[in-house]
């Protein structure tokens, strides 16, 4: 397989279909600028300095499983107390509360209680989704909230048994997400009034976030779902192609990564494992082919809620054992031949992002920890703890690492002196 492939017409499209007019170093949306968890950034440390992390601020926050999105100078995400679920806007320099907004009333689930979603910040608004699935837009500033959308009750049927955790995906001007009914497995709606303006699919949603990406030329949304991907025409909400991916409980979590032109993976836990999709030309438009498989209990990579990421022809990822199981190893596959190069066994339940030639990560543990991103061999570089249990992925803008478990939001300096 080739190595992902960027083209300066490529990002100009994609910059202009998402809408996002985000300055250099922001990160706008779930997983980043590219929703890939990759970031362009440089100039980062490689170890902890011995006193500890450099922490620049703590925000108290309540409950929550939403990450932050980071854009010109404001950080936003997801929270909530004993009565309801907020929006809030932090000051990036100093972690100071801009605003906060209600939008749905306190969320619990057998899974942990609070919002899952990301929220997504384009064009001067911030679009949340809550637990149960009401889709909100805010203006940045100030946060008012300028309408709301109940997607499952709006297309007749019901929230994910462990909560709506999807990223809404912002593409020109429509906000899409996956509902998750008979009626639609994705839909998106106008970011200026919430109505629907397409719906594609059924069936369940899963756990994923829509993904933007190109494939074959093509700009297309591709969605995982609970049990198939889909690629999606952004403007009309055509299907342009399916592939089967079911998966025990629905459990399709990880994002779809695009791996170059033409390759895509689709990765889950509870034991399934992951294939590579080549995306090709038809008659009929567009098909996808599995050219690739390590399924079951003995496979490579069983990314749980776990995004992997992709650099210099090599991918990083979470190997989670067993349904939910505790035993999770940090692998490296080299994408050519698909064999893996090393295996970190017993790393630790973790997320992570790539950028300047790291693997960032935080773990359940509440660690903060620096991989070397080599190809070579497994390279621990530093590891400190700094917070209580967390799942989110890190966030990198402007040289701060931002983290953040249930108790607080915390931002690192991570700029090399």
């Amino acid at each position: 397989m080739r190595k992902i492939l960027t083209s300066s017409f490529l990002s100009l499209v994609m910059i202009s279909l998402v809408g996002q007019h985000a300055n250099a170093g922001d990160w706008a949306q779930f997983l980043g600028p590219d929703r890939n968890g990759v970031s362009a950034e440089t100039g980062l440390i490689s170890t902890w300095p011995a006193a500890g992390p450099k922490i620049v601020w703590r925000t108290p926050l309540g409950v929550s499983m939403s990450g932050v999105a980071v854009a010109k100078g404001a950080a936003f995400t997801m929270f909530q107390d004993e009565t309801s679920q907020y929006v809030v806007c932090l000051n990036a320099a100093d972690g100071k509360e801009r605003w906060r907004t209600t939008v749905a009333p306190k969320y619990e689930n057998a899974m942990g209680h609070g919002p899952r979603a990301t929220p997504t910040v384009a064009d001067g608004l911030v679009f949340a989704f809550t637990g149960e699935g009401i889709l909100a837009a805010l203006k940045v500033d100030g946060g008012k909230q300028l309408w709301t959308v109940h997607v499952p009750k709006l297309l007749s049927g019901k929230p994910n048994e462990y909560g709506v955790s999807c990223s809404p995906l912002v593409v020109g001007d429509h906000v899409i997400v996956h509902s998750g009914t008979k009626a639609a497995a994705v839909a998106a709606f106008g970011i200026a009034d919430g109505k629907l303006a397409w719906k594609v699919g059924t069936g369940n949603a899963g756990y994923s976030s829509p993904v933007l990406m190109s494939l074959n030329g093509e700009t297309q949304i591709v969605s995982l779902t609970g049990s198939s991907a889909i690629g999606i025409e952004p403007g009309t909400g055509k299907e342009l192609w399916s592939f089967p991916f079911p998966t025990e409980y629905d459990c399709n979590t990880a994002s779809p990564v695009r791996l170059d032109d033409q390759h895509v993976l689709l990765s889950a836990g509870e034991n399934h494992g992951s294939v590579v999709l080549a995306v090709k030309a038809d008659k009929n438009g567009a098909k996808a082919e599995e050219v690739w498989s390590s399924l079951g209990k003995d496979s490579q990579l069983r990314a749980e809620w776990q995004t992997p990421v992709v650099s210099d022809g090599h991918l990083y990822g979470l190997d989670n054992q067993g349904g939910a199981g505790p035993i999770t190893n940090l692998v490296c596959i080299r994408l050519k031949d698909h064999k893996t190069v090393w295996q970190k066994n017993r790393f630790g339940k973790s997320n992570l992002i790539l950028a300047d030639g790291k693997l960032f990560l935080t773990t359940m543990a509440g660690e903060v920890v620096i991989v070397e991103a080599s190809s070579k061999e497994f390279h621990e570089l530093s590891r400190a703890t700094i917070m209580e249990t967390t799942r989110q992925a890190p966030v990198l803008a402007d040289g701060h690492l931002i983290v953040r478990d249930d108790k607080e939001v915390v931002c690192i300096d991570v700029k090399a002196q």
